[in-house]
């Protein structure tokens, strides 16, 4: 799925503006900080598709044309927003190297991932592409990587066990998202879809027979939540990585 805004034209220019955001670029009484916090509580409020240039502006109280001043435009300030959000994941939370052994810090780092995306919605609506670091995502990879350090992993396993980690997280939050959204849309519960495509779905299967798929299928209708998906995943890569470590 493409980012919902196009990449920056420049990205060393983008650099610059991660690593300066502190600092005033343009006229007037806003800041690059203030914009970004803005187009934050937009997001958090309405979703990404509600974040524009003019939007952000009408929150400032300023005109459109005054944030460019600070910010070359849309893409920009998405990736501005993004760095922002990995800065926020320990906020007022322990850091992974302090919450116990190596996999309690990775069971940490999962739950951190999965609520912060949950509290924040729109952040699974920006695909991942190729990173500009900013000192938002930098740090938060020093610290998820500090809790990791030491265990008898090389720097690259290092480095696949803690995106294993992440990734797995991220998709159990968008699974949960996107229930949500459909619950919201569809105004059905899930046992009220059920009853109304499980009679549709026999008619269409006819004569079809999946028995395996049937027994699991129903097995599962209870207990197959992102969460429970997101434990088993966990804890099997988990498993997987204790049995290459010294001993």
């Amino acid at each position: 799925m493409p980012r919902k805004a196009t990449r920056p034209g420049d990205p060393t220019a983008l650099l610059a503006l991660l690593w300066a955001s502190d600092q005033p670029s343009g006229r007037g009484a806003t800041s690059v900080p203030a914009i970004t916090d803005a187009a934050l509580a937009i997001a958090d409020e309405s979703g990404l598709d509600a974040v524009t240039m003019r939007s952000v502006a009408d929150r400032l109280g300023v005109g459109a044309m005054t944030l460019y001043g600070y910010v070359p435009g849309r893409a920009e300030l998405v990736e501005l927003m993004v760095d922002r959000l990995a800065a926020q994941t320990y906020a007022g939370q322990r850091a992974p190297a302090d919450v116990g052994d190596w996999r309690e810090a990775a069971r940490h780092i999962a739950r951190r991932t999965y609520e912060h995306a949950l509290a924040h919605p729109w952040s699974v609506d920006v695909t991942p592409a190729r990173p500009v670091l900013g000192p938002g995502v930098l740090v938060k990879y020093d610290q998820e990587l500090a809790a990791l350090d030491g265990i008898g992993l090389s720097d690259v396993a290092m480095d696949r066990l803690l995106s294993s980690i992440t990734n797995l997280a991220a998709g159990a939050a968008r699974w949960q998202i996107g229930i949500q959204r459909t619950r919201a849309a569809s105004g059905l519960t899930d046992e009220q879809w059920w009853e109304r495509m499980g009679p549709a779905l026999a008619e269409a299967m006819g004569d079809l027979r999946v028995p395996v798929a049937d027994r699991v299928g129903s097995a599962a209708a209870n207990a197959g939540d992102p969460t429970g998906s997101l434990t088993f995943a966990l804890e099997a890569l988990l498993d997987g990585v204790a049995q290459q470590l010294p001993r």
